[in-house]
């Protein structure tokens, strides 16, 4: 899954009186972070899905709580993400079914911008994509912003509906990947944000500071070592 948020990314975070930040575009999310993001193919490159492609029915009734707590246990520290089920329900239910179906042991962090975003939750260590359910509806316009600390999901840029089990986290304020309604294009509906680390941002922005190696494709900027997402598990709800 590509996702063009190096572009967007680099908009909005300005080295202190210098020229954006060297992201490339190859950063596609696949979040990019393609941040945040990136992303399902033989290729190791999961192609952008029509825009007519069925999505999964994301109602919200099977969610238990507003506010589940997902431990996220790597190979370089836990962090803990509080979901809002309340404000993006469809997409904290997707989440908590590969959560609760163990899809993300065993995953990687696949691509990294220091001081920016961390992205993960698609590829296994030996650079292999894990086939996903179907994708599902964009809930950007939620109200939810793209800020420090966030959680969003990973999409394909040119398809709004196109999120499966990427994600990435914020470590800077990233309004360009926000939903805005004055652009109709799939672009400005943004990323969908659906959740915040609680406990965890050193963990976060020490993983993005770490060495990285050029893969190829959606990898182009994984750490070195690998970090591995070792489990997830909701710890309570809130």
């Amino acid at each position: 899954m590509r996702i063009n948020l190096i572009r967007r990314f680099s908009r909005c975070h300005l080295a202190p009186g210098g020229p954006p930040s060297p992201v490339t575009p190859r950063f596609a999310l696949v979040l990019a972070v393609g941040l945040l993001v990136a992303c399902s193919s033989q290729t190791n490159d999961q192609p952008a899905a029509p825009a007519s492609v069925p999505t999964a029915d994301n109602d919200p009734l099977e969610v238990r709580s507003d506010f589940p707590v997902v431990e996220m246990r790597t190979s370089a520290g836990t962090l803990l993400l509080k979901l809002d089920g309340q404000k993006a329900p469809g997409t904290v239910r997707n989440f908590l079914d590969y959560v609760n179906e163990d899809f993300y042991s065993g995953t990687i962090i696949h691509y990294v911008a220091t001081g920016k975003m961390i992205l993960g939750g698609g590829y296994i260590e030996d650079g292999t994509l894990k086939p996903t359910r179907l994708s599902i509806r964009n809930e950007a316009h939620n109200g939810l912003q793209n800020m420090r600390g966030s959680v969003a999901m990973a999409r394909e840029p040119d398809v709004i509906d196109s999120a499966t089990s990427q994600f990435f986290i914020n470590l800077a304020d990233a309004p360009a990947l926000n939903y805005d309604a004055q652009d109709e294009s799939p672009s400005g509906y943004g990323y969908c944000v659906f959740g915040q680390v609680v406990e965890g941002m050193d963990v976060a922005e020490s993983i993005s500071e770490r060495p990285t190696t050029d893969r190829g494709n959606y990898l182009s900027q994984t750490p070195e070592p690998p970090v591995v997402i070792e489990s997830m598990r909701v710890v309570r709800y809130a």
